[in-house]
């Protein structure tokens, strides 16, 4: 792997540890796990933390739009873009009361480009996010 391969966006957040953005092998890009959080700051759109930064509210709408709009600058960035996504693997903390919602907002997204998809319930995130996708997608 030559260190070129290593992609980041100066739109999107700020890994939460040592890996980039995205990483071109071939002609994919393979993207790292990507939330809503906006870049240069702690906020995360629809969130509400408590003083011990416990969530006390959030809004799965809100942070839907927030990732999409974060994996978009991640592939543009990476010199792909959105309708060569060809996997995606979505991570919800609360899949009972957030996977309709968050249904309806991704096939506003992906009505289009309708790339493999799978959804999975996960305890916790590394950050007080509600969602996070991890995606494949085609580069040039």
């Amino acid at each position: 792997m030559k260190h070129s391969d290593i992609l980041n966006s100066d739109k999107a957040p700020e890994p939460v540890g040592l890996y980039p953005h995205a990483r071109k092998v071939g002609n994919l890009l393979f993207l790292s796990g990507v939330g809503p959080r906006k870049k240069g700051s702690k906020e995360i759109p629809g969130v509400t933390l408590d003083q011990h930064g416990n969530i006390t509210a959030y809004d799965i709408e809100a942070q839907c739009h927030s990732v999409f709009e974060n994996v978009r600058h991640v592939l543009e960035a990476s010199g792909s873009s959105w309708d060569k996504l060809i996997d995606v693997t979505v991570f919800l903390t609360n899949m009972k009361n957030d996977f309709k919602k968050y249904n309806e907002i991704y096939a506003q997204y992906f009505e289009e480009n309708q790339p493999c998809r799978t959804t999975v319930e996960v305890n916790a995130l590394p950050t007080p996010i509600a969602i996070e996708l991890k995606c494949i997608a085609l580069a040039e």
